[in-house]
């Protein structure tokens, strides 16, 4: 599996009927409207949690380089 971390959201548009995701690396999927919605609403809350340990990890960061100041 690729690691790479990408930087530039894929497009996404809706065409007969489906939901058609462009991303990356040449990534191509087809949803139906359901899939496309239970995939938002999974990226959303996996994006809300990833923001939450990149705020955690710079609050013990800023913690450590404070308790190294004194």
């Amino acid at each position: 599996m690729d690691n790479k971390i990408h930087n530039e959201p894929s497009t996404v548009i809706a065409e007969n009927g489906q939901v058609l995701v462009d991303g990356p690396d040449g990534v191509a999927v087809s949803l139906t409207p359901d899939a496309a919605v239970e995939t938002s609403e999974r990226l959303l809350q996996a994006a809300v949690e990833a923001q939450g340990q990149m705020l955690g990890e710079a609050r013990v960061e800023k913690e450590r380089a404070a308790r190294k100041a004194l």
